[in-house]
């Protein structure tokens, strides 16, 4: 996410996969993919720093998830269930259920 600031001063997250276009009409008008415009107080070099940025910061990430995942001591992130939650059992009988066989087709199944 990037920060930016709109023209009356509040703050607000963007997302940067979510910008179609970035222009000077004097002020800076952002234009997502949906159409959706902002007005925002930074220049245009700002925001396609901003963005530049936020895109590394993400293939950094995973670049030093890929090395972590090589190096079996270094520290890796994970899901960890909370505590307090209940997660239910898998459902081996439900229509969801994942079987041994199940890439092969049953010919003895009605369907």
């Amino acid at each position: 996410m990037i920060t930016v600031t709109r023209l009356n001063g509040g703050a607000f997250a963007l997302n940067p996969d979510l910008v179609e276009r970035v222009e000077s009409t004097p002020d800076t008008v952002i234009t997502l993919v949906d159409g959706t415009k902002y007005v925002v107080r930074e220049s245009v070099e700002e925001i396609v720093y901003r963005v530049r940025e936020a895109k590394a910061s993400v293939i950094a990430l995973s670049h030093s998830l890929d090395v972590a995942s090589a190096d079996t001591t270094a520290r890796m992130l994970r899901v960890v269930p909370d505590a307090d939650a209940s997660w239910p059992e898998p459902d081996a009988t439900g229509p969801n259920a994942v079987r041994p066989d199940a890439d092969r087709p049953d010919t003895d199944r009605e369907v």
